[in-house]
């Protein structure tokens, strides 16, 4: 493990999610998923988030669109609630995944505007 891109990472996942959210995934790591929480700290938001190539906001609209698309509402549920803190408007995130259930189907589409619209009224 590289001690400073994960750090970073952890740095950065605490910026978007929040304390109480890396507090409670941290208490929630035993042995056995310690690797994966640390792969994720390091890679995702250590390495990729980390990256000057793309600002907050562009990422998280990829994560929106591509987690929408993938069906993986847990992870979406996250990463809308992220793309709020990163500064994306209610309206952009529904843009964003109109346009995913054009390109990757209404199912994806509708379930992703059920997952959304639970954040979205939380925030409300």
């Amino acid at each position: 493990m590289n001690a400073n891109r994960y750090e970073e990472g952890l740095r950065i996942r605490r910026e978007v999610n929040g304390d109480a959210v890396v507090d409670r995934i941290q208490a929630e790591t035993d042995d056995f998923s310690r690797p994966i929480q640390d792969l994720v700290t390091e890679y995702c938001w250590g390495e990729i988030w980390g990256r000057p190539g793309l600002d907050r906001r562009s990422r998280s609209i990829l994560n929106i669109g591509m987690l929408a698309a993938m069906n993986r509402p847990d992870a979406l549920a996250g990463h809308i609630r992220s793309g709020l803190v990163n500064g994306l408007t209610p309206a952009e995130i529904q843009e964003c995944l109109l346009q995913v259930a054009v390109y990757a189907g209404m199912p994806a589409g509708l379930a992703a505007f059920k997952v959304a619209s639970g954040i979205i009224g939380e925030s409300e």
